[in-house]
C-alpha cells in the first residue's frame, strides 16, 4: 500500500497532524501499538493534564478536534500566581492586562485524546493501523518502505516519527540526541479543595522541587509536583491523608484543606533535543524531536505548534510536488528551530536557577521575579510568546 504520509505514534501530536490534514488530498496513514481501548472512557479524573494555549486551541479547533471537547470537563485559566522562594518574591500574570479570554485552558489527557482521535477516524483519507507496531523500516531515494509487525508492508513519501521521547524512529534514522535528566520527578494527581480556585493557577519556586496546582472544574486542582528524586520517592508512598497535609502545607494554605481524589502518579523528567528535526523522507515531531522541563506547562503546546507549522507548509504545497522533497522539511526545520530553542532555553535556565542553593542565586532570581512583576511590557511580552 503507498501513501502520501505515514505517521508513527498516536499521541496527541501526531494525530492532531492527521486531523489537520484531514481534508486535504493526501493520502494518509497511521500506526499506533496501544489499543485504543487503553484510554479510559468513564467519567474517573485522569491523572495527566494540559495547560493549552489559546494559539493551540485555535489550531485543534481548525482540526475539528476541540469542538468534541465535553466543555463541563474544561476550566480555562485566568489567572496565574507564582511564587518564589518561602513566599520572597511573586509575579502574577492575567488574562484580563493581556487582553484574552483566559491564559489557558486546563484539560484532561483522555478527553484531548478521544476528541483528536475522533476527528481524524472519521477522515476519508486517513487509513488506521492499530493496535500494530513497525518492525522495520527501509530507506529509499522517492519512499520509505515500512514492515507492519502483521506482515502489512506500506511505502510512504514522507514518514512522520511521532513515537515519543523514546522514539525508535528517530533511533532506527540515526539521528543523535542531546538528552540529560533533571534528576527530578513529575508527580502528579487530583485533589478536591475546601475553597474554590476562582480559575487560578498557582505555581510555587521550593529549592526541591516546583508545585504547580491547576484548575479543574467545581472544588477541583490538578497537581504537577516537579521533585527531586528524594522527595518524589517519599510523595510517591505517603498516603492519601499525608499526601494531602504536605501538599497542603506546601501550598501554603491556599485552597484550604484537600482530599485526595486520584492517586499520585510519577514519571521522570528529561531534557530531550533530536540533533536534527529532519532527514530525506523523515520529519520528527513532539517528544520524539524534543522535550522540555513541565514548569512552564509548555510541552504538549510546542508539540501541537510543530504539527500546525508542518500541515501548513504541507497544505501549501499540495499537489505541486513530493510531499516528501527535503527542501520542504527543510524549510519546516528553520520555522520551527527559534521557537524550541527558545523554550528550551528558558525552561532549562528556570529549572537551574531555582535548583540552586547558592545564597547569591536566590536572591537574583526572587528578585527577578519582583522586578518583572513590576513591569507590565515585560510580563505580557512573556505572556505573548506562551499564548501563541
Amino acid at each position: 500500500m503507498k501513501f502520501d504520509i505515514v505517521v508513527i505514534g498516536g499521541g496527541l501530536v501526531g494525530v492532531s497532524l492527521l486531523a489537520a490534514l484531514k481534508d486535504s488530498g493526501l493520502k494518509l496513514a497511521l500506526i499506533e501499538s496501544r489499543s485504543l481501548a487503553s484510554l479510559p472512557t468513564d467519567d474517573s479524573w485522569d491523572r495527566r493534564v494540559y495547560a493549552i494555549s489559546p494559539g493551540s486551541v485555535e489550531f485543534l479547533q481548525s482540526c475539528g478536534a476541540w469542538q468534541r471537547m465535553d466543555t463541563m470537563r474544561v476550566t480555562p485559566v485566568h489567572e496565574m500566581r507564582v511564587y518564589g522562594d518561602d513566599g520572597a518574591a511573586r509575579i502574577d500574570f492575567s488574562a484580563y492586562e493581556s487582553g484574552v479570554p483566559e491564559l489557558a485552558c486546563i484539560t484532561e489527557n483522555r478527553q484531548l485524546q478521544h476528541a483528536v482521535w475522533g476527528a481524524s477516524a472519521e477522515a476519508g483519507n486517513v487509513q488506521i493501523f492499530c493496535p500494530v507496531r513497525h518492525v522495520s523500516l527501509a530507506w529509499h531515494e522517492s519512499h520509505v518502505e515500512l514492515t507492519l509487525s502483521d506482515g502489512t508492508v506500506l511505502q510512504t513519501a514522507l514518514l512522520i516519527g511521532a513515537d515519543g521521547a523514546n522514539s525508535r524512529v528517530r533511533e532506527q534514522a540515526g539521528i543523535a540526541v542531546d538528552r540529560h535528566s533533571y534528576h527530578q520527578t513529575g508527580v502528579v494527581a487530583n485533589f478536591e479543595v475546601e475553597r474554590f480556585h476562582h480559575h487560578v493557577a498557582y505555581q510555587w519556586f521550593h529549592r526541591d522541587g516546583i508545585l504547580a496546582l491547576l484548575p479543574l472544574p467545581g472544588k477541583r486542582v490538578s497537581m504537577v509536583w516537579s521533585a527531586n528524586t528524594a522527595l518524589a520517592d517519599e510523595l510517591l508512598t505517603l498516603s492519601p491523608e499525608m499526601l494531602c497535609e504536605r501538599v497542603t502545607r506546601m501550598a501554603e494554605h491556599a485552597l484550604g484543606r484537600m482530599r485526595l481524589i486520584t492517586p499520585q502518579l510519577g514519571f521522570p523528567l528529561n531534557f530531550i533535543q533530536a540533533k536534527s528535526l529532519v532527514q530525506p523522507r523523515l520529519v520528527l515531531i513532539g517528544d520524539a524531536a524534543h522535550g522540555i522541563h513541565p514548569l512552564a506547562g509548555q510541552g504538549v503546546n510546542l508539540g501541537l505548534r510543530d504539527a500546525r507549522e508542518l500541515a501548513n507548509l504541507l497544505l501549501q504545497f499540495e499537489g505541486v510536488g513530493d510531499s516528501g522533497e527535503f527542501s520542504l522539511l527543510r524549510c519546516y526545520e528553520r520555522n520551527r528551530k527559534e521557537d524550541i530553542l527558545a523554550m528550551q532555553w528558558v525552561t532549562d535556565g528556570l529549572q537551574k536557577l531555582f535548583g540552586s542553593e547558592d545564597a547569591a542565586i536566590i536572591r537574583i532570581r526572587n528578585l527577578g521575579l519582583g522586578i518583572t512583576n513590576r513591569f507590565p511590557l515585560l510580563k505580557n511580552r512573556l505572556m505573548r510568546h506562551a499564548l501563541s
